[in-house]
């Protein structure tokens, strides 16, 4: 595609700076401010890169303002009702949806990598019977950089597979053992019989004491949530990922790195605040109060699960999810409370001016916790369930980094505001 061509001058000299134009499929075009410091001994400056492009990249695309998300091309919407969450893994990471024998080779290659070195059990035991279960997700990824030597020629293709699969298989069962651990019961080891979010469902709710069958209710409405949480572009954990992953460390490493920044509040956790939130409010009678607190800036009340850093439209996910709550809660007979709250919540949200003037839209983390919460699992493991689905676009973006000739290390520079330089007084001067 054609793009145009940008430039600036250099005040200090007059001299012409061109800045070529990196186009791409859809969306606008980057300008490479690669030459800028060295030709006008100037840095660009975009606090939290909301404007900056860190990369190319063919996975993932997203228009905020029209409010479209794309996987490799498709529609995340038609993904959701045509596909399972296998199905998408292997979009994601490969470019194309499988035909049924490439498929079945896939999901059997998943299947076979489930299990996690039964040394690693003594690892969870270590951790306080209290510690957040995202904790234990973060080092005990971070320890699989331990156990695998055999796949750290990152530029091998087929080593850089082996990894994916790996990781793509063995993230829900550490996140079950370390549900299992935070609620005292033992590890149920995975049923590679069972599809992905079955077996992940077993091995949290499963016993040895007594048989489990998992609801396949249950499972597809975790399928469906894992296809929505897939990807998301140059997110927050996403690029600790590359950043972690430009530096050559080991894969696993790099993919811990990712679990920590997903933890925070203001990322993977939005979904567990957006719980915590409707507990405090407690009653749909509270919630109007609630609303004028969030509208007025000097009470500090924020309203958990609206608007989006890239969204300035509905969140696509959340019109599918919202859908998916209701059935998830008719089919297995839940009557939440909650619920009602979220519903009066999006209701004034949509219809107050102050909130359709700032484009607050429900995210998609404003019903993802409610069907969390009917399906039985914890506030505290909902983050854990977001690491799962996107150790998929983690793992392809690490991969479709690596692969990429023209890799350079991360490395921002910055503004500097501290002291100008001075000098050293000796101690008793001091």
């Amino acid at each position: 595609m054609s793009t145009p061509s940008f430039s600036l001058v250099n005040n200090a000299n007059g001299e012409k700076i061109d800045l070529p134009a990196v186009g791409g499929t859809l969306g606008p075009v980057g300008l490479d401010v690669g030459k800028v410091y060295d030709k006008a001994g100037v840095f660009t400056y975009d606090p939290g890169f909301s404007s900056t492009c860190s990369t190319k990249s063919a996975i993932t695309y997203i228009d905020g303002d029209a409010g479209v998300l794309l996987y490799r091309g498709y529609p995340v919407a038609q993904l959701a009702e045509h596909c399972s969450f296998i199905e998408v893994a292997y979009l994601i990471l490969n470019g194309e949806l499988p035909n049924a024998a490439e498929l079945e080779a896939f999901d059997q290659s998943i299947r076979k990598h489930t299990m996690i070195n039964e040394s690693l059990k003594g690892f969870f035991s270590g951790f306080r019977y209290d510690a957040h279960p995202m904790a234990m997700l973060t080092g005990v990824v971070g320890s699989l950089s331990a156990f695998y030597h055999d796949t750290t020629n990152n530029k091998d293709p087929r080593h850089r597979e082996i990894f994916a699969h790996r990781m793509i298989a063995k993230i829900p069962t550490i996140a079950a053992a370390a549900y299992k651990r935070h609620v005292g019961q033992p590890f149920m080891y995975p049923q590679n019989h069972l599809d992905y979010c079955s077996n992940l469902l077993h091995m949290m709710f499963a016993v040895p004491a007594e048989p489990y069958h998992v609801n396949p209710v249950a499972a597809k409405a975790l399928d469906i949530l894992f296809i929505l949480h897939a990807d998301h572009e140059q997110n927050a954990s996403t690029s600790t990922v590359r950043m972690a992953g430009s530096t050559g460390t080991n894969p696993y490493a790099a993919i811990a790195a990712g679990i920590a920044a997903l933890w925070g509040p203001s990322h993977g956790g939005a979904n567990e605040a957006v719980l915590n939130m409707l507990d405090e409010i407690g009653d749909v009678k509270h919630v109007q109060g609630f609303m004028d607190k969030v509208k007025d800036k000097q009470s500090g009340v924020r309203l958990m699960g609206f608007g989006h850093r890239v969204y300035k439209n509905f969140d696509p996910r959340a019109t599918i999810i919202r859908e998916q709550c209701h059935k998830v809660l008719k089919a297995l007979n839940v009557n939440d409370p909650q619920l009602e709250l979220a519903m009066k919540l999006e209701e004034i949200a949509l219809n107050d001016d102050y909130f359709k003037a700032r484009k607050l839209y429900p995210n998609v983390d404003f019903y993802s916790g409610i069907i969390y919460k009917a399906l039985g699992i914890p506030v505290n493991m909902f983050t854990p369930m977001f690491a799962i689905a996107r150790t998929v676009g983690w793992v392809a973006h690490w991969a479709e980094m690596i692969s990429d000739p023209a890799m350079r290390i991360a490395r921002p520079r910055q503004v500097y505001t501290g002291a100008p330089e001075r000098s050293v007084s000796p101690l008793a001067q001091r």
